[in-house]
């Protein structure tokens, strides 16, 4: 296996995001209309705005104080906010609104995602694409897929992110959208698929560090990651005997920070033959700074 040079994923095609400042321990925000304070671990350095910039967020979110508990904590409100708002990346209307674990709806970095997997849909040949977006929270790389003419499988083990999902799919205008939304936990899925003798053209997964279905079954990334892996590559083969003859995309974004961009690039490397690769990190630009803050690392593969 050939080692590859890993590549910086920076999303600026930003109108309604801005990454304002960051450091200490947190980063500073404006999304559409408002703006906020939200921890972030990864920015070391010191910020560059004053504190009274960040002081007078309009919300700011305290983390808890439990070791255990990454994305535990609490909001505390400078003044009162809609229950949510409306955002636009590029074509898509979506909702954004602040959520019990301090994200706002939406993961800006993975629009550098949704370019990918437009431009690999909009060169596919032959009959209407297939895509299965994993763990896929509010949608809204499902909702591109489907925008490009994709027929989508959107799945996540939480009935309430479905529903935000479904809100997306509205605010988007796209009711009418081929959009089968499946709660189900995403490996049972996944296993269920290949039972069925199911393909795919393309695969989109953000899996956590933890989590549980809707059964009670467990996700551990380090354990069931390769499982899944292995999974997908063959849901993506025309041939389910031939793992060459895998064909479409796969995406994987990964936030757990003590894992390397290597070791998901050579996990998933393994289970592909052939096609193209991209693996490295993401990031997102500062207005006015040259720094870039890093928020997860990703593996990609193409074939087409």
């Amino acid at each position: 296996m050939t080692a590859r040079a890993p590549e910086l994923l920076i999303a600026g095609d930003w109108q309604d995001y801005l990454l304002l400042d960051s450091g200490n321990g947190g980063k500073l925000e404006q999304v559409g209309p408002y703006r906020f304070v939200r921890p972030e671990p990864q920015a070391l350095w010191a910020p560059s705005l004053p504190a009274k910039d960040w002081d007078s967020a309009d919300a700011i979110f305290a983390p808890s104080s439990a070791a255990d508990d990454d994305e535990g904590g609490r909001w505390r409100f400078n003044r009162e906010l809609p229950q949510n708002w409306t955002l636009r990346w590029d074509d898509i209307n979506f909702i954004s609104r602040p959520t019990p674990f301090r994200h706002l709806a939406f993961f800006p970095e993975h629009s550098v995602h949704w370019r990918f997997a437009r431009e690999c849909l909009q060169a596919h040949k032959g009959e209407q694409p297939e895509v299965l977006n994993l763990f896929g929270y509010t949608g809204l790389a499902s909702l591109v897929c489907a925008k490009a003419g994709a027929k989508v499988t959107h799945v996540d083990a939480s009935k309430k992110a479905i529903g935000f999902a479904r809100d997306n799919q509205r605010e988007a205008g796209l009711d009418g959208a081929p959009i089968r939304w499946i709660c189900d936990d995403a490996l049972t899925f996944v296993k269920r698929e290949l039972r069925r003798g199911r393909r795919y053209d393309g695969i989109i997964l953000d899996p956590p560090k933890f989590g549980r279905g809707p059964d009670g079954e467990t996700w551990r990334l380090e354990e069931s990651l390769p499982e899944l892996l292995d999974a997908c590559q063959t849901l993506l083969r025309t041939n389910p005997n031939d793992r060459a003859s895998a064909r479409g995309f796969m995406i994987a974004t990964v936030y757990a920070v003590r894992l390397s961009y290597l070791a998901l690039a050579q996990t998933a490397q393994q289970m592909f033959d052939g096609g193209e690769w991209q693996i490295g990190e993401m990031a997102l630009p500062h207005a006015g700074r040259e720094l870039v803050l890093p928020t997860a690392i990703f593996a990609r593969w193409r074939n087409p």
